[in-house]
């Protein structure tokens, strides 16, 4: 492990005099001089994709969180000012304040770039090695332009590294959401067909053939819904959500057990990003949790808290609260509402907040530390796919769904058992039962997408039906400045 840490290190410091501080995308190229020495043997192909991945967390420490969840409203502004991300929550961003860039999805886009460019080349004791990193290069550069196109839409495409300054090959026009779309399903197509077996890594934080499966099944059930794929598309979504099931994967018994820190790579979770004690900073979710207990809180509520750390600045909205109810197991290990005392009444009836419980990192030394690894797709994820391709199809999805709702309910479950209903009926519960299996994972602003209901359950998109142009983020000025071949997104060249 000391090994890779220091590839890393060295291939990090051989990047920084080459990088253009006219290009925007900011895709780290490899110096030629650090190109020729260091992609020759067996663990500079492993030191590389370790690299890969740890640039992955700068995608899913914060970004992933805030372009797959934080405009769905689902949850407002707490106690404390979250001054940085308001705008997101609001959905009034535009070419000034655009929110996050795309630059470090793309500089994991380089990496997998570089991986197959050069590993190809280097001699493996096992093919069966170098044919699974090829793999999972191919699939983190599929993850990261689904996010791309299902954000901003058309983006650039890069298939080659970036290594120097080359104008020609660093400047390029944003392709077609079709086009962006096929490099997106052939490289996932590529990955299955290099992964050897069903086997996970351990830990799970690496790309698996199971893994890209869901990822598959994602990909395709928006282009089938959102694209007008159709049920061809539909169709190879469910088969892909299906072929999961012969991998070693399970719905743990208990719901809250799946995020823990002290319970990473559990059988319900397909692929995580990293996380570690001494290792990496903070995720977003700090932004959720409260630095200091109110004044007279409800009894107990110290306990459940444990040690406080920074502030709260996210809660859930009314509508979000409503939507659990109280025999869903899910509630009070997703996040804990605090109340203090009413001088006035006698009751614990001040609400100061929610904080999350999910992701709510570990404690070290007397100090809280957010570093829960980012699920990207779990097993009931999978399952709720897998009932939206269903009933897409015409099929039944009870199966999928009550699968769910089992651990959910437990002994209540016969109070609350999926019964299939109409197309319509059918997606109403399925969207409500991913909120509430799947609040603060990313996933929120996406679903709402995907099921055309942006309009009906966002608050913004309700009084504002002619916004249609804010489903994509905006291009930030400074993009726009420094890649004079792109171009806004409609709708914010006016404003």
């Amino acid at each position: 492990m000391k090994k890779y840490h220091l590839i890393i290190i060295i291939l990090s410091l051989a990047l920084l005099p080459s990088i253009s501080c006219n290009n925007m995308l900011d895709l780290e190229p490899v110096s030629s001089i650090s190109s020729a020495s260091f992609w020759k043997t067996e663990g500079d192909a492993e030191g590389a994709v370790y690299g890969m991945y740890e640039r992955f967390r700068d995608v899913t420490s914060g970004n992933l969180f805030l372009w797959g969840e934080a405009r769905s409203q689902n949850m407002k502004q707490s106690v404390g000012n979250d001054f940085s991300n308001m705008r997101i929550f609001q959905n009034t961003l535009d070419a000034t304040e655009p929110g996050p860039g795309w630059n470090t999805l793309y500089r994991v886009v380089n990496d997998a770039n570089l991986i197959l460019k050069y590993v190809p080349d280097i001699e493996f004791v096992n093919d069966e090695n170098k044919n699974h990193i090829l793999a999972e290069a191919h699939a983190m550069r599929a993850f990261c332009y689904f996010v791309l196109v299902k954000t901003w839409g058309g983006v650039i495409i890069f298939t080659e590294p970036t290594e120097g300054y080359v104008p020609e090959k660093m400047y390029k026009e944003r392709s077609s959401v079709e086009a962006v779309f096929d490099l997106i399903k052939k490289d996932i197509d590529d990955a299955l067909a290099l992964f050897a077996n069903d086997n996970f890594p351990s830990g799970r934080n690496r790309w698996s053939k199971p893994a890209t499966n869901a990822l598959k099944g994602d990909v395709y059930l928006w282009t089938g819904k959102v694209l007008n794929g159709g049920n061809s598309d539909l169709s190879t979504a469910l088969n892909a959500l299906t072929d999961i099931e012969a991998s070693n994967v399970s719905l743990l018994p208990e719901f809250g057990r799946v995020f823990d820190y002290d319970n990473k790579g559990n059988e319900e979770i397909l692929f995580a990003s990293k996380f570690q004690l001494y290792e990496s900073g903070n995720t977003f979710y700090y932004r959720m949790y409260i630095d200091q207990l109110p004044p007279n809180p409800l009894p107990g509520a110290a306990e459940i808290i444990g040690v406080p750390r920074d502030g709260n600045y996210w809660t859930l909205t009314d509508e979000s609260l409503a939507l659990f109810t109280e025999d869903d197991k899910r509630r009070d290990e997703t996040f804990y509402e605090l109340y203090s005392l009413n001088e006035n009444t006698g009751e614990y009836s001040t609400f100061y907040g929610c904080i999350q419980l999910k992701f709510n990192g570990v404690v070290d030394g007397g100090s809280r530390y957010f570093l829960d690894d980012v699920i990207i797709y779990r097993y009931a994820d999978v399952l709720l796919m897998r009932a939206e391709a269903e009933n897409a199809l015409g099929e039944d999805p009870s199966e999928s769904i009550n699968k769910v709702r089992q651990r959910a309910y437990g002994d209540n479950y016969e109070d609350h058992i999926f019964v299939n209903g109409s197309k319509e009926e059918n997606d109403v519960e399925i969207l409500n039962e991913r909120l509430l299996e799947l609040f603060y994972e990313g996933k929120r602003w996406w679903d709402l997408i995907r099921f055309d209901k942006v309009f009906e359950k966002v608050p913004y998109f309700e009084n504002h039906p002619e916004d249609e142009y804010k489903l994509l983020w905006p291009i930030g000025l400074n993009v726009l400045s420094m890649e004079p071949k792109v171009v806004q997104n409609p709708g914010y060249q006016e404003k």
